[in-house]
């Protein structure tokens, strides 16, 4: 179960914002998302990253400004249509989407699942759509993104059974009842932020989505901080977080996130906008 990640889009914002001891050049970050295929399952997706829902058409006055402010610009190609034709599949093919956290890069694709099986946090998604609307956009979450009946779809992750993840890592919530994915928390970044362990690897990889923004921000003296720290959730947390990660790949795991601007061993090929 070999997972891949496509690029939906790049965001591009000065190096110092994400690395310490970084420059003012301005680096086109990533906006991943994952695909595999489940022997039960079938196809699954992780999160969709950003789509046209984000950039263009009918939209509340505040997605357009953050539109405006972050201007991602899609990867045609890799929009989930696209790459999901590429492997062989169609939309209506894919029965589970598992959604990391809220934040609009995330879930803006969603719209495209209307009868996928949710995977998430559903205690996270009761206070999304139920608090108001200034804190939800203080953390980058549009509600207008989201499907009106996605809560009745969602399978709440923390009823999984828990089992021990590899190399030190901890325990995660086993997702497809085989002990091959585990849902790890890794709280900070966002109310609820987990990554996926692909445990039955040969070298367990780490999906820690936005545990930082590039694999050298996980070392203690590449860490940002202000004003990176304004966009996390629990700064103190995050950092353990990192920590975390950290310690699962110097224990020989692979680690792979989001927004790293790098080509991975697990990336689709794409195309550049």
């Amino acid at each position: 179960m070999n997972p891949v990640f496509a690029n939906s889009a790049f965001v591009t914002v000065p190096e110092r914002l994400f690395l310490r001891g970084g420059t003012w050049r301005r680096v086109r970050l990533k906006v991943r998302y994952g695909i595999f295929v489940h022997p039960e399952a079938g196809p699954v997706l992780i999160d969709t990253g950003y789509g046209p829902r984000v950039t263009c058409g009918p939209r509340s006055l505040l997605l357009r400004l953050y539109d405006a402010i972050l201007r991602p610009e899609l990867a045609k190609e890799g929009q989930p249509g696209s790459v999901l034709r590429k492997l062989g599949f169609t939309l209506d093919d894919v029965g589970t989407v598992i959604v990391t956290h809220f934040h609009a890069d995330h879930v803006a694709g969603l719209d495209l699942f209307p009868k996928a099986r949710i995977l998430t946090k559903a205690e996270v998604l009761g206070r999304v759509l139920n608090q108001r609307t200034r804190k939800n956009l203080r953390h980058g979450i549009f509600t207008e993104l989201l499907p009106s009946d996605l809560a009745s779809r969602v399978a709440d992750i923390d009823g999984y059974a828990l089992r021990p993840a590899p190399l030190g890592l901890g325990s995660g919530h086993d997702l497809l009842g085989d002990g091959s994915l585990l849902a790890i928390d890794l709280p900070g970044h966002a109310d609820g932020h987990f990554g996926l362990c692909f445990a039955g690897l040969a070298e367990p990889l780490l999906y820690a989505v936005d545990a930082q923004w590039c694999a050298e921000a996980l070392e203690d003296e590449r860490r940002p901080g202000f004003p990176a720290s304004l966009i996390a959730d629990a700064p103190s947390a995050l950092a353990e977080s990192t920590r975390r990660v950290l310690a699962f790949r110097r224990a020989g795991g692979k680690v792979l996130l989001c927004h790293d601007p790098a080509v991975a061993p697990f990336d689709l090929p794409e195309e550049r906008p």
